[in-house]
């Protein structure tokens, strides 16, 4: 079952029911709960199942793009049948937020289980695993020595070696609404004016690619998300790009960026007691390793468990908050615009 498979029935994907509960005289009760999910791993249908085989309740299950969830949530209005909606980045999450697509679900349990970084302070949405956005290097194209920080992605020594995505990905306008907040508006500027200016090949359309060019030495450097690079090498991709994946340095900057993929309760759920339960499994330590693991990212609290993400070591994430990438995220992207970023 690939990582990247998705359901695509009618251009999304169609529900999918896991689990049923019964009461005393063998009739079904209608317990559920359901989700529109911008994830896109057919192994998050394990964690709903373990869910349902707990509490009885079926999963009712739509996964598609992040962008595409939001449209249809916005054409339904209050006929949709979402309950939970499930989405990755700060600036999306957030954005669902500000459109009012979602409603606070305070829980006793979601406020302890999730660190305050990574929730809204007004209970709207709840982080459920970590990613971290990392360099990696080609040792024969540049020094890896001398690159520790985002920062140094400017450095004139990198002169034609720096590879970026497109400016329209989510990760790279969090990125870059991180160092406004840690670094303010003017240093920021400085930093991808520099940066941009050491890009020479055409922008990069997936963290995948970009990776593959690196490790081909047609890049020297570029910045991924950590979870790219450890399936790569992993082998889930293929032997080829796991070779790829082997001759990449990777480099987390410490402190590094960290982002989410988020869940929370719509604003016109019909099941809410389901839907915050379901948030809650999923925010808990199993719940939240569940999902992290099988897609290598890392979950709320500690780190990924597996070969590949031990060999990249701990990490220590900033003081930005996911609220604070959100709130940041239209600037980030003027500023970008600015730099040239493409």
């Amino acid at each position: 079952m690939g990582l990247k498979a998705r359901l695509t029935y009618s251009g999304l994907a169609a529900f999918l029911a896991l689990g049923t509960v019964f009461s005393q005289n063998g009739v079904a009760n209608a317990r559920e709960v359901r989700v529109y999910s911008g994830r896109h791993y057919n192994t998050d249908r394990q964690i709903y199942k373990k869910f349902s085989e707990q509490t009885g309740i079926k999963v009712r299950l739509i996964e598609s793009s992040g962008i595409s969830l939001l449209e249809r949530l916005k054409r339904e209005g209050a006929n949709s049948q979402a309950d939970v909606i499930i989405l990755v980045d700060a600036a999306r999450i957030s954005n669902a937020a500000k459109e009012g697509l979602l409603q606070p679900s305070r829980s006793a349990k979601l406020d302890s289980e999730v660190p305050s970084a990574y929730r809204d302070p007004l209970g709207r949405w709840y982080g459920l695993t970590r990613r971290v956005r990392v360099i990696v290097a080609n040792p024969s194209k540049v020094n890896v020595g001398s690159i520790r920080t985002y920062a140094d992605l400017a450095s004139p020594s990198l002169k034609g070696k720096v590879c970026l995505r497109k400016r329209n990905n989510v990760y790279n306008q969090s990125l870059v609404a991180d160092q406004l907040v840690l670094r303010g508006e003017a240093a920021t500027k400085n930093w991808l004016q520099g940066m941009i200016s050491n890009v020479s090949q055409p922008y990069f359309g997936g963290d995948v690619s970009l990776a593959r060019a690196v490790s081909q030495g047609i890049c020297g450097v570029g910045i991924v998300n950590h979870y790219y690079v450890a399936r790569m090498r992993a082998g889930v991709s293929g032997s080829k790009d796991k070779a790829l994946a082997n001759k990449l340095t990777v480099i987390t900057p410490d402190p590094a960026h960290v982002n989410v993929s988020a869940g929370g309760l719509a604003r016109y759920a019909k099941n809410k007691k389901e839907a915050i339960q379901l948030l809650e499994f999923l925010a808990s330590p199993d719940g939240s390793q569940g999902m992290a693991g099988p897609t290598y990212e890392h979950p709320l609290n500690g780190y990924g468990t597996s070969l590949e993400l031990k060999k990249f070591g701990t990490f220590r994430p900033d003081r930005v908050t996911i609220s604070q990438l959100g709130a940041n995220n239209a600037k980030a992207i003027q500023l970008m615009a600015q730099s040239g970023w493409k």
